[in-house]
């Protein structure tokens, strides 16, 4: 949760919560504490309550739909009939757009300015002149 934060953020923040709440500091991460503490345990009496309905044994990650229907109520041969259709689908989606991948690599090869130094018209027209450098390559 707090890999994005460096010590002196978190230094920050705790400096920020000492002024906001001053004395009452402890008491403020102790009721924050025992909320965390409640939430757990009700999410803990859900799933054991659902489980003891259904007759299964039900994990709190389990409550996904994806993951309830894959692990309840299909299983392995159902789930392989459901995807082999869709598994056809899937290919022939894939081979299209590796196919208009390649072919506007092909395109982007054919007008990269790069690749001579100047770019060649059907009319023959002079190269584009050579754009000038801003201020934010200078910095």
């Amino acid at each position: 949760m707090l890999d994005n934060l460096n010590w002196w953020e978190i230094g920050a923040l705790l400096l920020l919560a000492l002024l906001i709440f001053g004395d009452r500091l402890p008491a403020v991460i102790n009721d924050g504490l025992r909320m965390v503490r409640n939430l757990r345990n009700m999410a803990r009496n859900a799933t054991g309550d659902l489980s003891r309905e259904l007759g299964t044994d039900i994990q709190l990650e389990d409550l996904h739909p994806k993951a309830f229907i894959r692990k309840h109520l299909l299983s392995e041969e159902d789930e392989a009939a459901i995807r082999k259709p869709l598994q056809g689908v899937y290919d022939n989606l894939r081979a299209d757009v590796t196919g208009v991948h390649d072919e506007l690599k092909d395109v982007a090869n054919a007008a990269d300015l790069r690749s001579d130094g100047r770019r060649s018209t059907a009319t023959g027209a002079a190269p584009a002149p050579a754009p000038r450098p801003s201020y934010d390559d200078a910095t």
